[in-house]
């Protein structure tokens, strides 16, 4: 059986995060934390074994004491039901399978217990990839993988149905970012860890060519007035939890005991044989 493509090169993934953490950039991250702090207080519920799969650990200390922190690798190092709350955050656009994340994400619930995950969304650095993509056809005649694939809110969504997620909810937010020009953005994205990691990328520099065109692009599309670049940062919120019997449970077909029509005072239309 030939064996899926892999999306990331790890070896790659790794480098760029250690040299990341040599003057970080860390802010979406910090971000990203912040958020799923803010939706775990709206939950009426004390967590007493929490884990937290993150690439940026320091990004965590202090937040929640005592919580497992554990690498974002595609076998993620968690023991099966150890956990009443197992948090993702930001690392799952990097995943070959994000399925099998969040599906080992599950594993490692309690019963009843809750997954939350923010990943980036289809929307993130959608002027960057435009700008590059342009770029390389003019130049080069062609285009190659640059930025990582992002799926949208609802392949998300989808995906934790996938995984055995109960009541699973999918929710996004944006934010722009305004810099001081577009080599400016690649270098936050490089001091952030996000610099290219794909398998399938150019094994050689880019061009400057490449680059600077990609610049000149960049502001002659999407240039403010007061000559900063926006870049769309898309967050996607998950939550799920692991199925349990006390969870409200969704009527079975046919088991209603009244007509829809005499609830909404109408009458009724029997459909043709």
């Amino acid at each position: 059986m030939t064996e899926a493509p892999k999306l990331t090169d790890r070896t790659a993934l790794r480098r760029n995060r250690a040299r990341a953490r040599r003057a970080p950039a860390l802010v979406l991250h910090e971000m990203a934390a912040d958020d799923l702090q803010d939706r775990l207080d709206l939950v009426n519920r004390e967590f007493t074994a929490p884990a937290v799969v993150t690439p940026f650990p320091e990004v965590w200390e202090g937040r929640f004491p005592g919580a497992r922190i554990v690498p974002d690798e595609e076998v993620l190092d968690l023991e099966p039901g150890a956990h009443d709350l197992v948090l993702h955050a930001l690392a799952m656009h990097w995943a070959d399978d994000p399925v099998g994340q969040l599906i080992q994400s599950r594993r490692a619930l309690k019963p009843d217990g809750l997954f939350m995950g923010t990943a980036f969304g289809g929307e993130t650095l959608t002027e960057l990839r435009a700008a590059l993509g342009q770029a390389e056809i003019e130049i080069a005649g062609g285009l190659s993988p640059r930025v990582a694939p992002m799926a949208d809110i609802r392949d998300l969504g989808a995906l934790m149905q996938r995984a055995g997620l109960a009541l699973p909810v999918a929710d996004s937010f944006a934010i722009t970012a305004t810099y001081e020009s577009p080599i400016h953005l690649m270098h936050d994205l490089r001091a952030m860890g996000e610099a290219n990691a794909l398998s399938a990328r150019l094994r050689r520099a880019t061009a400057r060519r490449v680059l600077m065109r990609a610049a000149e692009l960049y502001v002659e599309s999407y240039a403010m007035e007061d000559g900063r670049v926006p870049a769309t940062f898309e967050f996607v919120s998950l939550t799920g939890w692991a199925p349990d019997d006390s969870q409200p449970q969704p009527l079975r077909p046919g088991s209603a005991t009244h007509r829809l029509a005499e609830a909404l005072n109408t009458g009724e239309t029997p459909l043709k044989d």
